[in-house]
């Protein structure tokens, strides 16, 4: 179908930064499909796709990394808009369909259960507590009495404690004593710890939802002047929100847009891959990115804060040599130093050179953004893993590949999918400024092929969405990528609220 948008169409788009040309060409993608990846091999430390570091280069990389990052500005950047809602999702199953009596308690609900079993351990318990006294209810008798749906819903609910509205930035997630912390303050003692600037300046970036805005504000407001008396650094916090140009309309199964009860069109978030705009606003030097839920108590940190040391050494590393040889491409070398250089490009960058390569063919190969991502062996994780893949121009390359990216009914693809050995935690350190000091246009990086279509059921309708390339891997298609191993003590994420019972996240 050819998209024809009425007047009020016209505003809604005007309003959001959309024209109905780029409403087309989203309905064009849920027609075609987008292409799946052509995977070539799992990049695995055998086929050199994963670097494993030896404890002397370790060693090295973690001396190395305040002599090569004194002077340079450091920025945290961290996407944490998304609500929590996920986190519960078995307490929300549970106060739909519980009321008061199960046949088998520990069969028919043994999430929660565990949960139930466990709250006293909760960082957020003396706050549930607090919540049910303002309403003259006493937690442990309704727990006593079995009235487990009041005490989830104070939990839950908007109108008490508020846990499924709120974005996990700002739930409790680890108790220090009669001290409980937020993963947005775990990102901060993180950031005092390896983000630092030679001024002592700590600069974090967070992602979140307008909705969010306020509570954050305020939860910065109250803890700021603690982190940084305690550390001894000055705290610069800003926030983005995602774009709204960064939208994807929601059509039916017929591919035509959807609306809402007052005519509308439904537009959805594009998801973590529209963070490219947010990132690409960002002017740093060096620029970890981090998710916001994979946080760990201060007795766990310290592998963390070396491995990331490291990856920001081998990064400032590899990015002065490629600026070195940049400046030697502007000088029009001779075929033996150009012939040099090729070699620290394929061996070092792990990039593909074309036969015949030119000196202009590797300037572009080598003026673009860097990034160096850490991989965790895989324990059977879901998500993306690290892959060699060939494009459409026969162009091989390193790449994170989500599985719904993947073609599993070719038995092929299917076989190199599964012989992958590694999974992507979301750890990266970035450079997005080129030799002669200018900042990288992100948004000529990207593979707008890599995006995907989910279908989502609402009552008797079937609604299919598009996800843009994500931020990790189509975002960053067209970025010079290093993969290097580091230890699963690195990854630590709560996806569930019970993820927060596991032993690393609990005092020592």
């Amino acid at each position: 179908m050819t998209f024809k948008p009425a007047k009020q169409d016209l505003e809604q788009l005007s309003l959001m930064g959309l024209t109905s040309e780029a409403v087309q060409h989203q309905i064009d993608n849920f027609k075609k499909g987008f292409p799946k990846s052509h995977l070539d091999a799992a990049a695995t430390p055998d086929n050199h796709g994963i670097l494993c570091l030896s404890d002397k280069e370790i060693e090295h990389y973690e001396k190395q990394y305040r002599v090569l990052a004194r002077g340079k500005k450091i920025l945290k950047f961290v996407p944490a808009s998304g609500a929590a809602t996920r986190m519960f999702k078995d307490l929300y199953s549970f106060t739909a369909t519980y009321f008061g009596v199960a046949k088998n308690f520990d069969k028919e609900f043994p999430e929660v259960k565990v949960f139930l079993e466990n709250l006293r351990t909760f960082a957020f318990y003396n706050d549930l507590k607090a919540c049910m006294e303002a309403a003259d209810l006493d937690l442990d008798e309704y727990m006593r009495r079995g009235d487990y749906s009041t005490v989830i819903n104070f939990l839950l609910k908007e109108q008490y404690l508020g846990y499924g509205s709120l974005p996990k930035a700002l739930l409790k997630f680890h108790r220090y004593g009669a001290v409980q912390r937020t993963p947005l303050e775990e990102h901060i003692v993180e950031g005092a710890l390896y983000a630092r600037n030679s001024d002592g300046t700590v600069n974090l970036h967070f992602t979140i939802s307008p909705e969010h805005r306020k509570a954050f504000l305020k939860k910065i407001a109250e803890v700021k002047h603690y982190y940084e008396s305690t550390f001894g650094i000055k705290l610069k916090i800003n926030f983005s929100e995602q774009k709204h140009y960064t939208d994807t309309i929601a059509v039916d199964e017929q591919n035509n847009p959807t609306r809402d009860e007052n005519g509308h069109l439904i537009f959805r978030p594009g998801g973590h891959g529209a963070l490219i705009e947010n990132l690409n606003e960002q002017r740093a030097d060096l620029i970890f990115i981090k998710n916001i839920d994979n946080v760990v108590p201060d007795w766990m940190k310290h592998t963390t804060v070396i491995y990331k040391q490291v990856l920001a050494s081998m990064l400032l590393e590899l990015r002065e040599k490629t600026f070195n040889a940049l400046r030697t491409l502007d000088g029009k070398p001779d075929n033996s130093v150009l012939n040099k250089l090729i070699r620290f490009v394929k061996e070092e960058l792990n990039i593909m050179v074309p036969d015949g390569c030119d000196a202009n063919t590797l300037h572009s190969l080598l003026n673009r953004p860097m990034r160096i991502c850490g991989m965790v062996k895989n324990l059977g994780e879901p998500g993306g893993g690290p892959f060699y893949t060939i494009d459409t121009k026969g162009r091989r390359s390193l790449q994170v590949v989500e599985s719904a990216q993947v073609n599993h009914n070719d038995p092929q693809q299917e076989k190199i999918f599964q012989a992958s050995t590694h999974f992507n935690p979301v750890d990266l350190v970035c450079s997005t400024k080129n030799y002669r000091g200018r900042y990288f246009d992100l948004r000529q990086y990207v593979d707008p092929q890599t995006g995907f279509i989910s279908k989502k059921t609402k009552g008797a309708l079937t609604v299919k969405s598009q996800e843009l390339p994500g931020l990790w891997n189509g975002a960053m298609a067209d970025w010079i990528t290093l993969f290097v191993e580091v230890p699963v003590a690195t990854f630590n994420p709560v996806k569930t609220v019970n993820d927060l019972l596991r032993k690393e996240h609990l005092e020592a």
